[in-house]
């Protein structure tokens, strides 16, 4: 396996004025994960790649974002809660129970 978590941001914006995770800030959230990822040393073969995605079907969530291999789906507001996804589940390999979304 190239990676061992990948992330993947729900970036979906529609244009008929739904909800939808581009209108809750997902992009600059996902760009701080990659950022974020990049300045910790977790980014590249073997460790953790993040992705955009297209729709991911749960825009009553938004923001979401799916971390594989687990298939852990997050929903979040702000850096704080990327930050914590992060250091709680990515470095430490425990899920953030609060932002679980259901």
């Amino acid at each position: 396996m190239p990676f061992k978590n990948h992330l993947f941001f729900c970036l979906n914006e529609r244009s008929n004025g739904e909800n939808c995770c581009a209108q809750h800030n997902a992009f600059e959230l996902f760009t701080y994960a990659k950022n974020r990822i990049k300045e910790l040393g977790l980014s590249g073969a073997g460790k953790i790649r993040v992705n955009k995605a297209g729709c991911l079907d749960a825009c009553n969530l938004g923001p979401v974002m799916v971390i594989y291999p687990e298939g852990t789906w997050y929903t979040f507001i702000d850096t704080d809660d990327i930050e914590e996804i992060i250091q709680s589940h990515l470095i430490k390999g425990k899920p953030v129970e609060r932002l679980l979304a259901a």
